[in-house]
């Protein structure tokens, strides 16, 4: 009996084991929810562009340079880091989404937090994206042939890990502007992130208490 069971156990292991080891074996990145998104968008994207109906979404160079977008964040995601930075470069106080605080009551997927004018979030101190506030508007870079396009407050902008995201401020029009597209954003309601109905003047009352390079 005792010979059966080690037999029994042996080719438990063979069948079982392969399958955990190749589980294991599979790169970090993949488990990514935004290289889930990345990738099932982009291959939306790239079906929409092999089919012979017309697409009423974009035009066809949009929809090329969306699809080139998307392939580098995808390239980003797999070769770059499992945290964003965010730098603030507006002249104003800028509220960013990060790591929920430990222990905090609050039932969203992460927390709003202060970055300081001139200051940039911590070393793989992961920020998810920014608060834009209900006065303000900013340049939408998802479509590049649309750099014209405003982009209404009031919203949260979500950018995708291994991303250096600056926020700045145009000199003449005092619209914020981003150096990358943006990923995804979300109005109240379209996901568990916390968008408030504040203005910018509002913000700038906030103590900054993002953690930052500059405090290091």
């Amino acid at each position: 009996m005792k010979l059966v069971l080690v037999v029994l156990v042996i080719a438990a292991n063979l069948v079982f084991a392969p399958a955990s080891w190749a589980e294991s074996s599979k790169p970090k990145y993949t488990s990514n929810p935004d290289y889930i998104e990345v990738s099932q968008t982009l291959d939306t994207l790239l079906a929409a562009k092999n089919s012979t109906e017309p697409n009423e979404s974009y035009t066809p160079e949009e929809l090329q340079q969306k699809i080139a977008q998307l392939e580098f964040q995808k390239y980003t995601l797999e070769t770059g880091k499992n945290w964003g930075q965010c730098r603030n470069d507006t002249g104003k106080t800028l509220a960013v989404y990060g790591p929920k605080r430990k222990k905090a009551a609050s039932s969203y997927e992460n927390a709003l937090y202060f970055l300081g004018a001139g200051q940039t979030t911590e070393h793989k101190w992961d920020c998810d994206g920014i608060y834009l506030p209900s006065d303000v508007t900013a340049t939408d870079l998802s479509v590049g042939d649309k750099l014209a396009q405003a982009l209404t407050g009031g919203v949260a902008v979500k950018i995708v890990d291994g991303t250096q995201f600056v926020a700045t401020a145009n000199p003449d029009t005092a619209a914020v502007e981003f150096n990358v597209p943006t990923a995804k954003v979300f109005k109240p309601g379209d996901a568990n992130w916390f968008v408030p109905d504040v203005t910018q003047a509002y913000i700038d009352t906030q103590v900054p208490n993002a953690p930052t390079e500059e405090n290091d």
